[in-house]
């Protein structure tokens, strides 16, 4: 961060490594003569504001020697140009094109009064799904890297759809890493379940983030796929499905479509690992659309 910068990320970094709140470094500054608020600090590290002023920059050279930092290393991340603002991100597709039940999930979102549009997109995805004894999607669980494309953004939307017969009302969804379990709201005729997790900061543009949940089914009927929809292109994304030894299917494929109604494309044959009893695909850049594991019981 040292080397390459940006100025707020390493300074972020460095506060991170030496523990230090900042109103303890603000009292370090005070009593070297230097008056800054906590809230200058906050907007420094958070990139929305650049320390200009020469009291300001005598400051940063403050923080260098209170951060046991090289000399001058801050103050020289000051010297590049302010970093340019990236391109904005085209508009979310709709669920309504990336899943069957689509207009469903609208409806919960307008009824919690939320943006189809969370205001992220996908750095990193690795979900594992769990398929039980009697062919049942019986848990799926997420670790995700996301980025925010707008200010402001404090939770994401995970959004489950059950198979045929799904009994949404009794579909659990725990958050377990870097986020807390806010509203949850099902559509039982549709089979969804629509979760908030919120997370434990309030991220600026260009921000990432990390955190990880699951959801416990179980309630359908024999599952054949596992589909994820995604809105924007970019981010890497893999999937595994793990079935039990009392239902092994016959054939596994990898697959492809830019929307539910879509035929598939990109067909591949997967072949679950020995003891196992798995598959997985992995996707270095995804694109919008759809991708998913489909499978056959013979």
């Amino acid at each position: 961060m040292l080397r390459g910068g940006p100025f707020h990320l390493a300074l972020r970094a460095a506060l991170a490594a030496r523990g230090l709140p900042l109103h303890r470094v603000q009292h370090r500054l005070a009593a070297r003569g230097i008056k800054l608020g906590v809230t200058s600090l906050s907007y420094w590290q958070q990139g929305a504001r650049r320390p200009r002023q020469r009291e300001s920059l005598r400051a940063v050279s403050a923080l260098e020697e209170i951060l046991e930092l090289p000399e001058g290393s801050l103050l020289r991340l000051l010297a590049d140009p302010d970093p340019a603002p990236g391109p904005a991100r085209p508009a979310a597709r709709p669920y309504r094109t990336l899943m069957s039940v689509g207009a469903a999930v609208e409806r919960l979102l307008a009824a919690m009064e939320l943006p189809a549009d969370g205001g992220l997109h996908s750095v990193g995805h690795h979900e594992r799904v769990r398929i039980g004894p009697a062919g049942e999607l019986r848990t799926r669980e997420s670790q995700q890297i996301v980025r925010a494309h707008r200010d402001g953004v404090d939770r994401y939307l995970a959004v489950h759809h059950g198979d045929p017969g799904c009994d949404a009302t009794r579909v659990e969804v725990t958050a377990y890493e870097n986020c807390r379990t806010g509203r949850v709201r099902c559509h039982p005729e549709a089979g969804v379940v629509v979760a908030e997790l919120l997370f434990d900061a309030r991220l600026r543009r260009g921000d990432t983030y990390v955190f990880g949940y699951g959801i416990e089914d179980g309630t359908g009927a024999r599952s054949t796929e596992y589909v994820r929809g995604f809105s924007y292109a970019g981010g890497q994304y893999m999937l595994q499905v793990r079935f039990d030894e009392a239902a092994l299917p016959v054939r596994c494929h990898r697959f492809a479509r830019v929307s539910p109604g879509a035929p598939r494309r990109s067909l591949c044959d997967l072949t679950p690992s020995g003891g196992h009893r798995a598959v997985h695909l992995v996707e270095q850049a995804v694109r919008p659309g759809i991708l998913g594991i489909a499978w056959d019981w013979g």
